[in-house]
């Protein structure tokens, strides 16, 4: 006769356990009493399984390659990014270094060049060019309120730049020697003879009126001879450089089309100029009072 279910499952229940410890005491007996058995099952069971997880390997190790290489390449553009940031940031440095390392040429310049024979001086930076086409001038931030009067030299320290025109309560105008309008009187050192530097509009001024006492060489310096009243002698103004049909040309020491800073000096001459015309102020036209009824009757 069959023993119905429960009794059945009670009975594997009872059962299971015992064989279970039995099979593990035999398998720790049988591993004690020949380990080279087991070793062998182990190798064999290792070589069985190579080939599978060789292939499975094979696609892990390639996108974990490839995840390596896209956060390189992301590594990469980040460092890109930074150091070209790093790189703009240098270079505007690197402008702002070369433009204060020109200016402190320039303003070391202008203290070689303090003359002894100034009433006083005072430096002052270019703001802005105010000339044109038909014109070579620029604007400085010094004016009335500085202590600088119309016609009052403006030099570098290579030599004369030119001359105040017009001077406001904090800025002025100078007028380049190169200009149109600007008559210098010179002296050629090498001969000593008097002549007109003119400007006209060109980088090189002519020599205009050269005096008699030898004929211009290129190389002969040329300074201001102190007549009119307007500079004293012995400015440097330029040397000659060519010698042309319609005069000598000039190379000014001062580099009129690179300034930063002149020196606004006043040598005690600026007051014999004569003085600009006071502007005219016409008067107010008188309106015609209406005629009233009475009077027209």
């Amino acid at each position: 006769m069959m023993r119905p279910p429960a009794q059945l499952r009670a009975a594997i229940q009872r059962t299971t356990l015992p064989l279970l410890v039995l099979l593990s005491v035999a398998v720790i007996v049988l591993g004690k009493a020949d380990q080279t058995m087991f070793e062998s099952l182990r190798t064999t069971l290792s070589d069985d399984a190579a080939p599978a997880l060789d292939a499975l390997s094979r696609p892990l190790g390639a996108v974990s390659t490839v995840v390596n290489r896209v956060r390189g390449v992301i590594t990469m553009y980040q460092d890109n990014l930074r150091l070209a940031q790093e790189n703009e940031r240098l270079l505007q440095w690197q402008q702002i270094a070369l433009k204060l390392s020109a200016d402190n040429q320039q303003l070391r310049g202008l203290l070689k060049s303090v003359p002894e024979r100034a009433v006083s001086y005072v430096t002052a930076r270019v703001i802005a060019n105010s000339g044109g086409g038909y014109m070579r001038a620029v604007m400085v931030n010094a004016g009335g309120e500085q202590g600088v009067a119309r016609g009052q030299a403006a030099i570098t320290g290579e030599g004369l730049a030119g001359r105040l025109t017009e001077v406001g309560d904090r800025a002025a105008r100078v007028l380049l020697i190169t200009d149109l309008n600007s008559r210098i009187p010179v002296v050629v050192e090498s001969s000593h003879a008097n002549a007109v530097l003119a400007g006209d509009n060109s980088p090189r001024p002519r020599l205009l009126y050269v005096g008699e006492g030898g004929t211009p060489k290129i190389g002969d310096r040329v300074v201001t001879s102190g007549e009119g009243g307007v500079f004293p002698p012995g400015l440097a103004v330029g040397v000659i450089a060519a010698l042309d049909a319609g005069g000598p040309r000039v190379e000014p020491y001062a580099e009129v089309s690179q300034l930063g800073y002149l020196l606004v000096v006043d040598y005690g001459l600026a007051g014999g100029l004569p003085q600009p015309a006071p502007a005219v102020t016409r008067p107010a036209r008188r309106t015609k009072p209406p005629l009233d009824e009475a009077s027209v009757r």
